[in-house]
């Protein structure tokens, strides 16, 4: 009889070493913790702790538990004898998450438009064109004094090449800039009576010959800001410069 009990002992001895259940506890620096998955890798076997840190889960000696969480550094453990003798605890680290050093800039101040004296050169270049042929800048017939809007397609005609290509963006057009300058902080009829020095009586006229130069919508961009200023200093002084040689002018009867 004793042999048989023996014998039977020794056969459940190993079926007892694999159906062990292990007690455990997590915590962290603060107390206990909850939710945090709990995997025996060496047997495919899946728990989460309870509101009190508390797991039971199927292991043995030698099987790897791991220990995961968003909140917390994972970790590994090789189970020994002793994790079976009572209720294991395994400790976790929270992951701190340090911000990188943060510089507080100002808000950039609105630009500051400078005044730019005329570029010579391009005014000699107009005011030559515009000697050599003067027919190109007041329609046939006329008996009176220049008419702008008919000058600025005339211009117009002057800068484009002969077959127009169209950009990638659509050109700014005359209520694109009657909009911009009357809701925009910083283009505003100020700077362009002020700064590019269009008479008032000529701001609409402005817009219809900034229009004929086909700038790009792309200019409106907030990026673009700096660029699209450059462009209406430029027009400023071409349109400038046709006031100057015809604004005045008179024909005389006889």
């Amino acid at each position: 009889m004793r042999q048989l009990i023996v014998i039977l002992s020794l056969i459940c001895l190993p079926f007892t070493f694999n159906a062990q259940t292990l007690q455990g506890k997590v915590y962290d620096a603060s107390g206990t913790v909850k939710n945090i998955k709990v995997l025996n890798d060496t047997q495919n076997r899946f728990t989460v702790t309870n509101k009190d840190g508390d797991f039971s889960i199927i292991a043995k000696v030698n099987d790897t538990l791991l220990f995961e969480s968003l909140f917390y550094h994972p970790k590994a453990v090789v189970l020994k004898a002793f994790h079976f003798n009572d209720i294991a605890v395994f400790e976790l680290k929270k992951i701190i998450s340090e911000l990188d050093e943060v510089e507080i800039i100002a808000e950039p101040e609105q630009p500051v438009f400078e005044e730019q004296t005329y570029n010579i050169e391009l005014q000699n270049l107009i005011k030559e064109d515009i000697k050599n042929n003067p027919e190109l800048y007041q329609p046939s017939g006329a008996s009176y004094g220049v008419d702008f809007v008919y000058l600025i397609g005339q211009l117009a005609k002057l800068f484009k090449k002969n077959k127009y290509q169209p950009p990638v963006y659509e050109p700014i057009s005359y209520k694109q800039m009657d909009s911009l300058f009357s809701k925009s902080a910083f283009f505003n009829k100020q700077l362009i009576t002020e700064n590019l020095k269009i008479p008032e009586d000529k701001i609409y006229l402005f817009y219809d010959f900034c229009e004929a130069k086909y700038m790009s919508s792309k200019l409106l961009k907030e990026e673009k800001k700096m660029q699209f200023l450059e462009q209406l200093v430029l027009n400023s002084q071409l349109f400038l410069i046709l006031i100057e040689q015809y604004g005045e002018k008179k024909e005389v009867k006889d």
